[in-house]
């Protein structure tokens, strides 16, 4: 038995505030790796990626996933772009159920929007630039699909609620158990 379960998917598909309900109703520990990137650095994600580069932003992302990996039994949300990387998808498999929650451009494009008027997304601001930030967010997400390839059990997320996604989420692990 894999002893973490680790959320993946594109930002805004719900692996934050799936994540802290899984956890409570696992009875484990919640770990984000976003957040644990800011407090490394001391500063948002948009500031890491402005002010450091990129690649500064991927080996804190690579630190916060080694660090939340390497402990026993706990809930990982993981940033939407830390299954680019082989090593990243490596540790993840090896260490973990993974899952991954989808959602459609639409829907992300609508839930970054609430979060940025609610100033709950670091990465909103980012995400929505430009004349067609729905077409962007497909780009990206196509780009970075055949990764989330790598989960053991998929969730779409669009019309779901939290504990809907839970539901599902807690199904495939147990369907993953047997």
């Amino acid at each position: 038995m894999k002893a973490n379960v680790i959320l993946i998917g594109f930002a805004a598909t719900g692996k934050t505030c799936v994540g802290r309900r899984l956890a409570e109703r696992l009875g484990r520990e919640f770990i984000d790796t976003d957040q644990r990137v800011e407090e490394m650095a001391g500063k948002s994600i948009p500031e890491i990626l402005a002010e450091d580069g990129s690649e500064a932003f991927e080996e804190l992302e690579r630190q916060a996933l080694e660090e939340a990996c390497a402990r026993q039994g706990v809930v990982i949300a993981a940033g939407g772009g830390a299954v680019v990387l082989d090593e990243n998808r490596d540790l993840m498999v090896e260490t973990s159920h993974v899952v991954c929650l989808e959602a459609k451009p639409r829907t992300i494009y609508e839930r970054l929007r609430r979060a940025q008027a609610d100033g709950t997304s670091s990465v909103a601001d980012v995400l929505l630039k430009g004349d067609d930030p729905v077409w962007r967010i497909a780009m990206f997400r196509e780009i970075r699909q055949p990764y989330y390839a790598i989960a053991d059990w998929t969730v779409h997320t669009d019309r779901l609620t939290i504990d809907q996604v839970v539901e599902e989420v807690v199904h495939g692990l147990e369907y993953l158990e047997d």
